[in-house]
């Protein structure tokens, strides 16, 4: 797995994905700096070297036009997420999924489902959920489905709800109770971002 970005370099990248897909070229750097909401290249530069340095893009230094995104096919799939109770989480990679015709970013990663809790969302056993790494947990939004580690008790895949400094994981099943639990106690590690089932 690549290492991870800062905020401010997973907002450079998030956005250069979206804009080469997009229009099937590099932005120049005034374009990054305006999207960026900054008034000198020079971040924009610093931020473009780490993404470099850190295997996310190629580029030849002082020619924006030459910025070409990397990305390892497919994204990881670093284990099992429970929809149902909790189970221990693991996070050796158990192969990767290939989904070459999507934008994904290489800080995605994959969870085969374990159980029924959110088949009403139409995530059903053996299914494999597209996580996106959370960096700011308070921007995490009330409804979001998250996988979230409950200390001492393992991990889950849930919506997600805050009350105050009590966190609430709702199944989208109704044999299976919410889950309430003082925030301090919770690790909100992904958000969904997508489904993908396999048919032979």
């Amino acid at each position: 797995m690549l290492p991870p970005l800062t905020v401010a370099q997973e907002q450079l990248y998030d956005w250069l994905v979206k804009y080469i897909h997009e229009n099937q070229h590099p932005p120049s750097i005034r374009q990054m700096m305006k999207a960026m909401g900054l008034k000198s290249p020079a971040p924009v530069q610093s931020r473009l070297k780490h993404l470099q340095k850190k295997g996310y893009i190629d580029w030849n230094e002082g020619k924006a036009r030459t910025i070409r995104v990397l990305a390892e096919q497919g994204i990881p799939i670093v284990g099992e997420i429970a929809a149902g109770t909790l189970i221990e989480p693991f996070t050796d990679e158990l192969g990767r999924l290939d989904i070459t015709s999507l934008v994904m970013q290489p800080t995605y990663y994959a969870l085969r489902v374990n159980g029924d809790s959110m088949i009403d969302e139409m995530i059903q056993d053996g299914d494999v959920v597209i996580m996106k790494p959370v960096r700011q947990p308070d921007l995490v939004r009330d409804g979001e489905i998250v996988a979230a580690r409950v200390m001492g008790a393992g991990n889950t895949l849930k919506r997600f709800f805050r009350f105050g400094n009590v966190i609430r994981l709702e199944a989208a099943n109704r044999r299976y109770a919410p889950i309430e639990v003082d925030a301090d106690y919770v690790e909100l590690q992904g958000v969904l971002v997508g489904v993908w089932r396999g048919y032979q």
